[in-house]
């Protein structure tokens, strides 16, 4: 696992994604789809392990897609990367389960810190593109919050980004 086959991942949760948490909307089956075309790109030009945040929203399309990729080459490797052990505590128990069942698939999982911090979640993010050299990112265009962090600091790295749209165009 070195950062010239390492790709990880930074997106939205459900209350920025126009379609919420209702993933049978037409915009998130295409979204996965897109996900799903860029991780097998990423593969092509020599990806292995992919490190995944594990939070609510495209963090779990992400890791599900994954999944699916390490279906068709079982040399592919996932990383989940938790901020904090709690990191589920307090969501939904459908979303907690989900997530359970994808970090039982997952060939490692990091926690990065203990307990929850204000800084916890970028620290996580700085931890993944810190050992990556390939960011797939999620991302709206509106120029606040996690991802556009990530994205700041990916390319202040020299990490090659590719950034996919919410929707087919970036606002």
């Amino acid at each position: 696992m070195t950062p010239e086959t390492t790709c990880c991942f930074s997106g939205h949760r459900p209350p920025r994604l126009p379609w919420g948490s209702n993933e049978a909307d037409p915009r998130c089956l295409a979204l996965k789809a897109r996900l799903a075309s860029a991780l097998a790109a990423a593969y092509d030009h020599g990806y292995r392990h992919f490190l995944c945040g594990m939070a609510q929203g495209t963090d779990l399309y992400f890791c599900q897609a994954v999944l699916d990729l390490r279906q068709a080459h079982p040399d592919v490797t996932i990383e989940a990367a938790v901020p904090f052990a709690g990191q589920a505590d307090r969501w939904p128990a459908a979303d907690q389960a989900r997530r359970l069942a994808l970090l039982d698939q997952c060939d490692l999982e990091t926690v990065v810190q203990h307990t929850y911090t204000p800084g916890c979640m970028g620290r996580r993010n700085r931890y993944m593109v810190d050992r990556s050299s390939l960011l797939l990112a999620v991302y709206d265009g509106i120029p606040r919050g996690g991802t556009m962090n990530t994205l700041a600091y990916a390319m202040r790295q020299g990490v090659q980004t590719v950034i996919l749209p919410v929707d087919e165009e970036v606002r």
